[in-house]
């Protein structure tokens, strides 16, 4: 593993992280009224592009972290939709 992808997986723990507290807090309030349904969905389209990118040029940083954020952001919406 070269230097560049290592700083890809800093990157990616530390984006990928910062949103993990969102996903949880809001699972555990219920509390969707600061959340854009629009902005979820074009957070969500923008990480799934990321993730193909990352496969397209067989990136293991940015394919794990869009892969996980992918699936929190994907919560996030789903949560918006069940508990509005």
């Amino acid at each position: 593993m070269d230097y560049i992808e290592i700083i890809g997986f800093a990157a990616a723990i530390l984006t990928t992280a910062a949103f993990l507290p969102q996903v949880f807090k809001t699972w555990q309030t219920k509390d969707v009224s600061g959340l854009s349904l629009p902005m979820l969905i074009m957070f969500f389209v923008g990480i799934a592009l990321w993730l193909v990118y990352g496969v397209f040029i067989d990136s293991p940083s940015m394919i794990t972290a869009n892969a996980i954020t992918i699936v929190s952001a994907f919560l996030l919406i789903y949560f918006k939709v069940k508990y509005n």
